[in-house]
């Protein structure tokens, strides 16, 4: 029987592989355009927008998940160390921050070479961030199984 819990573990996992391929795919469309030779146009901004849109809903479903874990005492990365779980729920805000940073700053740059300058940086910080919150031995992909 799937639950509330399995289905919100699973989205989770998911779309931790989507915030990963939108992070690589923004930094990547606008690292050509640190030079400033290249125009930062609706194409660059698409994975922008993308990558701070996955992360929000990555943040949204790990809420869900933390608290519905907290109401039904569901230990929360049980075996891993104590402080992990407030890391991973620092970290995981702290990248929406970047992701929302990249965005922002983007669009208020000046010039070109500014706004995917912007991009590049919050976005690869954003990462880094999300990089660091996996809790890399666990499963990297589960599908409504626990």
């Amino acid at each position: 029987m799937t639950t509330l819990y399995a289905v919100l573990l699973t989205l989770h996992n998911i779309n931790r592989w989507l915030v990963l391929l939108a992070g690589l795919w923004a930094i990547l469309q606008n690292v050509s355009g640190l030079n400033g030779q290249r125009p930062f146009t609706p194409a660059e901004r698409r994975p922008i927008a993308m990558f701070m849109g996955t992360l929000h809903l990555q943040v949204v479903l790990g809420l869900l998940l933390f608290a519905f874990m907290g109401m039904q005492k569901i230990p929360v990365f049980a075996g891993a160390r104590p402080s992990f779980e407030w890391e991973h729920l620092g970290l995981g805000l702290l990248a929406a921050v970047f992701g929302t940073l990249a965005s922002v700053q983007s669009r208020k740059a000046t010039t070109d070479q500014a706004k995917a300058r912007a991009a590049v940086l919050w976005s690869a910080l954003a990462l880094l961030t999300v990089l660091l919150a996996i809790p890399w031995w666990r499963p990297l992909l589960r599908l409504f199984n626990l």
